[in-house]
């Protein structure tokens, strides 16, 4: 029983520390930067679902392959229910591998996020409360998710301009969500492959809380 013990946690060993597979992952997330294009967005998510089908015990190529689709709704013209959707299912099967996990919920709010914003007069009010839940659930499950702050600023900062309030919650969250993304900066290596994505974002923030 020791024996097969020792054999099952090698195997899961050798698994997570798969330098193929991680060297796969770090060349299409360095990709991600250099997006333009639709075209370009979709290789790239192709390139992602290729690997999660090679190693399907593995979220993170599901969980990039929905930020995509999540980035290429608002930045191309494409059907953006139909994006998000698609984001939404990988998000799905990423969650059936790491259940409870932090940045797919973060994530998952994110894409629902998106379906208010192609409709908030109809959609605003059945689904905020929705993206809201999951916002809150992605930072109780890790407070050090800079993702999950910088996101439900966001959703904040939204609400607060519909209903004409001020900033200032919102600007707050953002702060803590920047904080959090410096300090996440000095774990990153050069074959780090987690999300660490929240710059653009977080800039954006700047300039609305001068």
């Amino acid at each position: 029983m020791l024996t097969l013990a020792l054999l099952f946690m090698w195997i899961t060993f050798a698994k997570a520390s798969d330098p193929a597979y991680e060297k796969a992952m770090a060349k299409q997330i360095a990709a991600i930067e250099t997006i333009q294009t639709l075209e370009q967005s979709q290789q790239v998510s192709n390139s992602f679902l290729r690997i999660a089908e090679a190693q399907p015990e593995e979220w993170l190529p599901l969980y990039y392959a929905g930020l995509l689709q999540i980035e290429a709704a608002f930045r191309f013209d494409v059907d953006q229910d139909e994006a998000f959707e698609q984001a939404l299912g990988y998000i799905e099967k990423a969650k059936k591998i790491a259940p409870d996990n932090s940045e797919l919920t973060a994530l998952e709010g994110y894409a629902v996020m998106g379906k208010i914003s192609v409709d908030p007069g109809s959609r605003g009010q059945s689904m905020t409360p929705q993206a809201m839940q999951l916002y809150n659930k992605a930072i109780s499950l890790d407070r050090e998710n800079p993702r999950a702050v910088l996101l439900m600023a966001q959703m904040e900062l939204g609400m607060s301009q519909f209903f004409g309030s001020g900033p200032e919650k919102a600007c707050g969250m953002a702060r803590m969500g920047s904080e959090l993304l410096r300090k996440e900066k000095e774990k990153i290596t050069e074959s780090y492959i987690l999300p660490t994505w929240g710059q653009r974002l977080a800039s954006q923030f700047e300039k609305v809380c001068q």
